[in-house]
């Protein structure tokens, strides 16, 4: 598929934070502009359950088209609304394998893995991870410096797969309608995963969840909001404060709904896997909440730049990254410095 390029997006923000306590009435205000510029449009991609959980989505190719059209012309900086940051990155990968409720089996490659944990090595300290380190975070003051935890290994702090069979459907979507789960069903997986690996929360880690092909997902139950139709991804939290647990729902990434740019290790869906799961991490380590980094229309680090990655410089002009002499194809973020999308920052 043909690289989207200059594509700024704008994307919704949903503040229905349980425990966060009370938000701010900027950002109120900020969340009503941006949903009321996507309802005029037809489109909504507000991800809030009945009990107020919330996730900042990351919107499909095609829908990314039509919110660039609808949404007007306004200030383009992000904006710090107080909230907190994730200071330092490390990644988790869970691979969500196994059998499908409607037949067969949902699989990712060992390749599509090892690309997706190639990537949670090299992210922290590398090009974009250093866009990030102009956003700051102001009472108490603290600074994304770029810099993992985990240790020589990068970011990458570990991966699990996980080949039990998928719970039972709790949605219906139009692409896998006997194969869906909810983002309940999605955080079930998670607080799984973490209690047999030992793993805990906190505001320097994200898990990222991998589902297999043929498995798809809407955010609750009453199929509002859904993957490949709605969203390619999204990033939300379970709990608050310093140990809550971040996270990126990270479906199979299909063609045409999911795939925006070139392949540089040949295999399109991982390449675009990981693009979209940059797009998570950066915007859950600059707005983990919600309160944090934003525009006034919504939009976060990631949303300003989604499907747009500019010039490819490596790999025969099928990469635009190469980090740790590996090959990567992800979408820019913005940078307040330059007021623009860009592959590396902060200058």
């Amino acid at each position: 598929m043909k690289t989207l390029k200059n594509l700024a997006v704008g994307a919704c923000l949903a503040l229905g934070l349980g425990g966060l306590g009370a938000v701010s009435a900027s950002a109120q205000e900020a969340a009503s502009l941006a949903n009321s510029h996507l309802l005029s449009a037809g489109i909504n991609l507000n991800a809030t359950d009945s009990a107020g959980h919330w996730a900042h989505i990351m919107p499909t190719v095609d829908i990314a088209k039509r919110m660039a059209a609808a949404l007007p012309p306004g200030p383009t900086l992000l904006l710090n609304h107080g909230g907190p940051i994730m200071p330092s990155i490390e990644i988790y990968n869970i691979f969500w394998v196994g059998a499908l409720r409607g037949g067969g089996t949902a699989t990712l490659t060992a390749h599509y893995e090892t690309v997706a944990d190639d990537f949670a090595t090299d992210y922290a300290g590398h090009s974009i991870d250093s866009i990030l380190t102009q956003y700051n975070q102001t009472s108490p003051s603290n600074t994304i410096h770029g810099l993992s935890t985990a240790g020589a290994g990068g970011s990458y702090a570990g991966s699990y797969i996980d080949t039990d069979a998928f719970p039972a459907s709790g949605c219906t979507d139009s692409r896998t309608p006997k194969d869906c789960i909810t983002d309940a069903q999605l955080r079930t997986e998670i607080t799984k995963v973490m209690a047999a690996k030992g793993w805990t929360g906190g505001l320097n880690k994200i898990y990222l969840v991998y589902t297999g092909s043929g498995q798809g997902s809407c955010f609750d139950a009453t199929s509002s909001s859904c993957a490949y139709t709605d969203y390619c991804a999204y990033h939300s939290s379970i709990g608050s404060g310093s140990t809550a647990v971040i996270y990126g729902n990270e479906p199979y990434a299909v063609p045409n709904a999911c795939q925006g740019g070139t392949s540089p290790t040949g295999d399109p869906a991982a390449d675009a896997a990981v693009s979209v799961a940059s797009h998570e991490t950066s915007e859950a380590t600059t707005d983990p909440f919600g309160t944090t980094w934003w525009d006034s229309s919504g939009n976060e680090i990631g949303d300003k730049c989604a499907w747009n990655y500019g010039t490819n410089s490596y790999d025969s002009a099928k990469a635009n990254q190469e980090w740790n002499l590996r090959y990567y194809e992800l979408q820019m973020e913005f940078n307040n410095h330059t007021d623009s999308c860009t592959q590396a920052g902060p200058n």
